[in-house]
């Protein structure tokens, strides 16, 4: 109680200013938009595991168990070398992301138009039909750049016939994923990280987990279709929902996009 007391009253005493306040603030956004990049990610569970070796030292020292805290003081040391070395395919996420959005893209909402859900609803349902495997990303607030950088840049117009033409079997940009940009095919044969989950169906290929793998370090929506049964499928947040038709993935792509209630998704 006198330990707070005596804060207390050197809280009172503190002359704090309007560039405080400001410089508080601007931490404060730093750590919200870094938190909005790492959310859903693999990174933020192994943030999580340091912060717990952080409080672990901590109470080990405060106890005075000298052989485990010493343990942790030298992993901790070690700490900031071990961070660039987990984080790099973050770190690089997020210098992509401030680097190439403003600061509305990465709090704000997603710009994707109707007209590119329609069409790539349509261009899903046509390769599913004729058979032709297909894995198409979807950017929204978190920068797909750095994997955009794997593939070949196109920066072209979203369009059916351009997606269509690109998954034709044979051609140079059919294998690999395709990246969308709002209303733009922003890359095309790009690589995709592959999920790490144990549980996955042994049915499910490389596009299935590379469409995972993706969702699960970001916000993307990546819709496939595959090449063996036809089926199309839409990865979102680590999760595969399927089997979807054309009008299926349109909805849960204007759900998600859009963030629209049961109401409003039927009017669209």
């Amino acid at each position: 109680m006198n330990w707070l007391i005596a804060f207390l009253r050197d809280l009172t005493d503190l002359q704090i200013g309007f560039a405080d306040l400001v410089d508080i603030l601007m931490v404060a956004l730093l750590i919200y938009g870094l938190l909005v990049l790492l959310k859903g990610s693999r990174a933020m569970q192994m943030l999580w595991g340091i912060l717990a070796i952080v409080l672990l030292y901590l109470g080990s020292a405060s106890l005075k168990l000298v052989t485990l805290s010493t343990i942790l003081g030298k992993f901790l040391v070690l700490l900031p070398f071990a961070i660039i070395v987990l984080f790099q395919q973050e770190i690089r996420r997020m210098l992509s992301a401030f680097g190439t959005a403003p600061l509305s893209r990465l709090l704000g909402g997603p710009d994707e138009g109707p007209v590119m859900v329609n069409e790539l609803a349509l261009a899903a349902e046509a390769l599913g039909k004729r058979r032709i495997g297909a894995l198409i990303a979807v950017e929204r607030r978190d920068s797909l750049a750095s994997w955009a950088e794997t593939g070949i840049p196109l920066d072209a117009r979203f369009s059916y016939d351009l997606l269509m033409n690109i998954f034709i079997p044979g051609t140079p940009l059919h294998d690999g994923a395709v990246i969308v940009r709002g209303e733009t095919l922003a890359a095309a044969a790009c690589f995709l990280p592959l999920t790490t989950q144990a549980q996955i169906s042994t049915e499910l290929g490389t596009r299935h987990r590379a469409a995972i793998g993706l969702s699960e370090e970001t916000d993307a929506l990546v819709v496939v279709v595959s090449e063996e049964t036809g089926t199309i499928s839409l990865a979102v947040e680590g999760q595969l929902l399927r089997p979807l038709d054309g009008t299926t993935v349109r909805n849960a792509l204007i759900e998600h996009l859009y963030q629209l209630g049961p109401e409003a998704e039927e009017e669209a």
